[in-house]
């Protein structure tokens, strides 16, 4: 049975330790005119931030902010996100009053950036993670994968009625890449809906400075997954499949297999990020799409550029904004000290603006020949996994709609996501014929 303490008291103090606290000290700082808090406060208004990424690569390739350091500097992210002295951020609350309270009101469900999740952890149990993992989405494979793909948004349109309005997010954006993922991993049909759903409330997740409201809905909505990953898992070792987590429940690495808490971290992230990033792929590239519709026609002229017009939406719009690693060691980066216990927030949607890189940055062009080198995929030993998976299903999924419904147009309404780490769309209305 459930104490009072857990199900009131240790929430409340989480909430406040790991959200409250932060919001406050961040919003203070915004005012301030500190750039760490500036972002993190002007990311959930859905604004325009190339201003922002502007000043604070003007400000070195480094700019310090009040809990260490920011950049939008290409190659500077690039070089920490590579670097051995950073580490993947998590709160450390000291041995104090706050570590105490954080340490007493701690919660065994699965998080996507608490160990053993792969976003969370370092050599060697992210090699041996990241290993087992790595099979299912080589260039390969995911070739493989590319027919079923193509098949899956084709179902999907053809129960598209063309006479009536749609959101495409709803009908379109959220299913073709959580059916290629649950396939994958071996979710029955049955019950997509439900990761979908669970995928979507737990997005604010990786969020920091959430409301009380936001926060109890992500608890609740990670303790129901985890609850149903475990039950998946079960089925899975009764009545193994063809699919990734029926071999991951058996893989061995140097004889040894993932524990029972590190299979479900592991399987829990590649299914939500599996499909969160490529719906805001998805929903970002329909939007930027319709409208530039002179880029779109280039694209539709000359197929062979679908590849790029993908990679230049990664870039321009990309479904993750930013990225923070800790300072493991004391360091130098571009000449800058970094002492040990910074924080380093790499912003990796500034670094795809940086002009140093790319020309024009603030244009949309699907024929810019550089594309590829955005940082959207983060770079170094946490580099996307789901990469090549990601990129084939952009292509397909925009390619496909616009070559099935020529005269798509977007409707008034649509709306961004509130989240701060995640970008993309919650709603996107369309009229298809």
């Amino acid at each position: 049975m459930t104490s009072l303490a857990d199900q009131h008291v240790k929430p409340a103090v989480r909430w406040g330790i790991g959200h409250a606290l932060p919001r406050t000290v961040l919003r203070v700082a915004a005012r301030r005119g500190d750039l760490q808090g500036r972002i993190t406060v002007e990311a959930t208004t859905g604004a325009d931030l190339t201003g922002l990424f502007d000043e604070i690569r003007s400000r070195g390739p480094l700019a310090a902010t009040q809990v260490g350091h920011t950049t939008t500097r290409h190659e500077v992210v690039k070089a920490v996100l590579s670097d051995d002295s950073f580490v993947t951020a998590r709160p450390r609350f000291g041995a104090g009053i706050l570590g105490k309270l954080a340490a007493w009101s701690d919660t065994d469900v699965m998080h996507p950036v608490r160990p053993p999740s792969l976003l969370a952890v370092e050599p060697p149990s992210h090699t041996r993670y990241r290993k087992l993992v790595t099979r299912v989405f080589t260039a390969r494979a995911v070739e493989q994968l590319r027919a079923r793909t193509q098949e899956i948004a084709d179902e999907l349109l053809d129960d598209l009625d063309p006479a009536r309005p749609a959101d495409l997010i709803e009908t379109y954006c959220g299913l073709l890449p959580v059916t290629v993922i649950s396939e994958i991993l071996g979710v029955p049909p049955r019950e997509r809906a439900t990761v979908l759903a669970l995928g979507a409330a737990a997005a604010p997740s990786l969020d920091l400075g959430l409301s009380w409201r936001v926060f109890r809905s992500v608890e609740t909505t990670l303790s129901t997954f985890d609850a149903w990953l475990s039950h998946h898992i079960d089925t899975l070792r009764r009545d193994p499949g063809d699919n990734l987590l029926s071999r991951l429940i058996t893989a061995r690495e140097d004889g040894e297999g993932l524990t029972e808490r590190e299979l479900k971290a592991t399987a829990g992230l590649v299914l939500a990020a599996g499909f969160e990033t490529t719906v805001n792929l998805l929903g970002n590239g329909i939007s930027l799409l319709t409208g530039h519709p002179s880029q779109l026609e280039a694209a539709r002229t000359r197929p062979e550029l679908w590849s790029n017009a993908v990679d230049e939406v990664l870039r321009f719009d990309p479904p993750v904004l930013l990225t923070g690693r800790m300072c493991a060691r004391d360091t130098t980066v571009a000449g800058v000290p970094v002492r040990r216990g910074q924080l380093v927030t790499t912003v990796l949607a500034g670094a795809n603006r940086d002009p140093s890189v790319f020309e024009n940055p603030a244009a949309f062009d699907v024929t810019r020949p550089n594309a590829r080198d955005h940082v959207s995929f983060g770079a170094g030993r946490h580099y996307c996994l789901g990469a090549q998976l990601a990129r084939m299903e952009g292509e397909i999924g925009l390619r496909t709609i616009f070559e099935r419904f020529p005269d798509l147009r977007l409707l008034p309404g649509a709306r961004r996501r509130p989240t701060r780490i995640l970008r993309g769309f919650e709603s996107l209305p369309a009229t298809l014929g």
